[in-house]
């Protein structure tokens, strides 16, 4: 799985074979600057959803509900989720839980919206997290992590998200549960791995995890590539006059006629 936020980027990805697609409320970091997520607004998040669904047709396409557009109430997560599912195409949606908001999650899928639950570190709570840090290190921790995802599952979640979990606890959940399970900063265990876009080609913004691994570095090339169109558009020698369009010959002389 990785988040994609643009039709251009999705037909890569779609040729790719990736086999899950997320636009990720981290569009508000990596693309708008935010310094969180929690700016993104609904709307916003559908409409590049759906561009992005038109570049990949075939992936298994989530898409991440912001910031308070499924916490205040049942009623108002079904809405905004339907948005995603019939207006975006999204095949599920995710959203940042854990035993609090288990009554939502039945709801939606009660309403037939496949649920992905987002556990371990949830960035739309960083505040109360106290930061971008690992979730669930001592065992009390890892224990109420274990049974919020088993508590997902039968709420009716179709798949989980484990987010800066250690390792061991996310191969109990992995192992403990028939659900698909999506790792990021999880370790290798998890059925599953995604990374943000931007972490995984080098191309910066957000909050990439040290494990993020590239396997690309675009911004060098991109900058080397600016540079280059600025010096030589500076330097008169883009664009070339060769390739520059040219009246014909006989209507560059009438021209000169009629100006003289």
């Amino acid at each position: 799985m990785l988040t994609c936020y643009d039709f251009a980027t999705a037909r890569i990805l779609d040729e790719a074979e990736i086999d899950c697609i997320l636009v990720g409320d981290t569009y508000g970091e990596v693309c708008l600057g935010y310094e969180t997520t929690q700016r993104v607004k609904v709307d916003h998040l559908v409409t590049i959803t759906e561009a992005v669904r038109r570049g990949a047709p075939h992936a298994y396409l989530v898409g991440d509900m912001p910031y308070l557009s499924y916490q205040v109430s049942p009623e108002e997560a079904i809405r905004n989720a339907g948005k995603f599912i019939a207006d975006a195409g999204c095949d599920c949606v995710k959203v940042e839980v854990d035993r609090r908001l288990a009554g939502t999650v039945e709801r939606m899928a009660a309403a037939t919206i496949p649920v992905m639950a987002h556990l371990g570190l949830k960035p739309q709570s960083i505040q109360s997290a106290g930061g971008y840090r690992v979730q669930g290190k001592n065992a009390e921790d890892a224990k109420l992590l274990i049974e919020d995802a088993k508590i997902m599952e039968e709420a009716g979640a179709v798949a989980l998200l484990l987010e800066a979990v250690p390792t061991e606890v996310a191969e109990i959940i992995s192992q403990g549960t028939e659900l698909p399970v999506i790792g990021i900063c999880a370790g290798p265990r998890c059925d599953g791995q995604v990374l943000v876009f931007h972490d995984m080609v080098g191309y910066g913004g957000g909050h990439p995890p040290r494990s993020a691994k590239q396997y690309a570095q675009i911004y060098q090339p991109l900058l080397d590539a600016f540079q280059q169109f600025s010096s030589e558009v500076r330097d008169g020698v883009f664009p070339p006059m060769d390739t520059s369009p040219q009246m014909p010959v006989d209507q560059k002389e009438l021209l000169q006629k009629l100006l003289s």
